[in-house]
């Protein structure tokens, strides 16, 4: 009973830690008039909230071969408190773009060292568990664009210190939950970050080329989402419904990707995934009228928010207690910092002119690429199962 409550305690920080990353692409058409900026540098604010989540991974998972995983958690919900404060208070482009860094940080901290704790207190149920606290993840993405609604009738500002306010209460709880929970002793053997990651490169390289492209334009797509949707000519309230669900689309998908993944193979799985989510990308320019746009919306969070628990199941899962933190540590930097670039590289394209059909179309044909060479190198047998 206690782990549970550790979990459920889990959920309610992961919700707090995910707003702060996903809060900042319903405020972009605020940042670009209050303090006069383009499309490139709000997109930079948004990628360096990704970014800033890919910084600290790698030395949180030295950490995590000194110190218990629980403890990093702890330290991550205290640091996404205290930037959130301070962001909240930006008066400068500058100051926000570093607050956005700092905010990103402490997902970048949690999730290296939650997602194996996770794994190693349901060791027969890693797929269910991560799709649980997945979804915690993905309320905070539905949660967003409504939250920030909210607040813009007073100030954009109360949206920042909302986070920085739960982050801190939710912390103290899950401080005191795991105090009262027996943590599990799987890791104890990890003691090396670069023999974790040398002995399970195998393991890596599959995962990053099975999500990482996906994920890259992902990034780029849903952050720009609500300004393509008012390009299509849908009002602000409307476009901002669209994002809404897609977000909320990605709820029951982390579940059921969850249960699928425990229960199917998971390379197989994963390709079908991605490829989904090409076919929703080409799909998107054909599809016309407010409800031909939600039924796509929701398809395609549906499709692209299945990849994330799938992801983690599958490295998580494949490698050995000896190597789990530190190599999923690697694996986590390289993946998101491959994909925080996603956000800046679409907004300077839009800048430079190309339309964000012609771009997301360039985008989908990409990754189907991509996946018909990792389809080959998986019926190769190539590829780690």
């Amino acid at each position: 009973m206690s782990r549970r409550r550790l979990l459920l305690s889990l959920c309610g920080l992961v919700f707090f830690l995910n707003l702060a990353r996903v809060v900042f692409a319903p405020l972009l058409n605020v940042f670009i008039v209050e303090f006069g900026i383009g499309e490139a540098t709000a997109g930079l604010i948004v990628t360096l909230t990704w970014l800033g989540s890919a910084s600290l991974r790698l030395p949180a998972g030295w950490l995590l071969t000194r110190v218990p995983r629980h403890y990093l958690v702890l330290i991550s919900g205290g640091l996404l408190a205290v930037s959130a404060a301070g962001t909240g208070a930006a008066v400068t482009v500058e100051q926000l773009m570093v607050g956005a860094f700092v905010m990103g940080t402490a997902s970048g901290v949690y999730f290296v060292a939650a997602n194996p704790l996770l794994s190693e207190l349901f060791p027969s149920r890693v797929g269910r568990v991560m799709g649980i606290h997945g979804g915690a993840t993905q309320m905070a993405a539905v949660a967003a664009a409504p939250l920030v609604a909210v607040w813009m009738s007073l100030d954009w500002r109360y949206a920042i210190w909302t986070i920085a306010v739960g982050a801190a209460v939710i912390t103290v709880y899950t401080a005191i939950q795991a105090h009262a929970t027996e943590m599990p002793t799987a890791g104890a053997a990890d003691r090396s970050l670069i023999a974790g990651a040398r002995s399970e490169w195998r393991i890596i390289l599959a995962a990053l080329g099975l999500a990482g492209v996906a994920v890259f334009i992902w990034q780029g797509v849903f952050n720009f989402y609500e300004l393509y949707m008012r390009s299509r000519g849908l009002s602000p309230a409307a476009a901002s419904t669209m994002l809404t669900i897609v977000f909320a689309a990605g709820v029951p998908a982390f579940v059921v990707a969850g249960e699928v993944v425990d229960r199917l193979p998971s390379v197989p799985v994963l390709l079908g995934i991605g490829a989904s989510f090409a076919g929703c990308l080409l799909a998107l320019p054909a599809v016309d009228g407010v409800i031909g746009l939600a039924a796509i919306s929701a398809v395609m969070g549906f499709v692209i928010h299945s990849l994330f628990p799938a992801t983690d199941a599958y490295i998580l899962t494949a490698l050995p207690d000896s190597a789990r933190g530190s190599a999923y540590a690697v694996f986590s930097s390289i993946w998101m910092l491959s994909q925080s670039v996603g956000s800046a590289v679409l907004g300077s394209l839009i800048e430079r002119g190309y339309t964000y059909d012609a771009v997301f179309g360039a985008a989908a044909i990409g990754l189907l690429a991509t996946l018909v060479v990792l389809a080959g190198l998986e019926r190769a047998g190539r590829l780690p199962s």
